[in-house]
């Protein structure tokens, strides 16, 4: 418990066992469900970390391999990567799903807001 920073500016590393404290920890949070062989996974990890730094404070991006973490996939019904599970306030409010440019994911997150 407690290993998550007040105001990452990088996405955190979320796993079965810790992911439920960091959606009660942050308002809003945004989890990157990816895996090592997927290509657009891997397109959309720089998108995400440049976004985790210009929006440090205000929302929080967190990684979740999905290959490692079968539970929380299983869980949110993750069917296709990259999945973007969009949380507000501790509960699910939606899925950005697939690989897109930086304007296009700051658009569809802000339609959670």
């Amino acid at each position: 418990m407690g290993e998550f920073v007040d105001s990452p500016d990088s996405p955190v590393v979320v796993t079965d066992s810790n992911i439920d404290e960091a959606i009660a920890k942050y308002p809003f949070l945004l989890v990157d469900c990816w895996a090592e062989w997927c290509g657009p996974c891997k397109m959309m990890g720089p998108v995400l970390d440049k976004l985790a730094k210009e929006r440090q404070g205000d929302i929080v991006f967190a990684k979740l391999d999905v290959d490692g973490n079968n539970a929380t996939a299983a869980k949110f019904g993750i069917r296709s990567i990259p999945d973007l599970l969009v949380f507000k306030d501790g509960k699910k409010v939606g899925d950005i799903i697939g690989s897109m440019p930086e304007y296009m994911l700051l658009e569809k997150i802000n339609t959670y807001r």
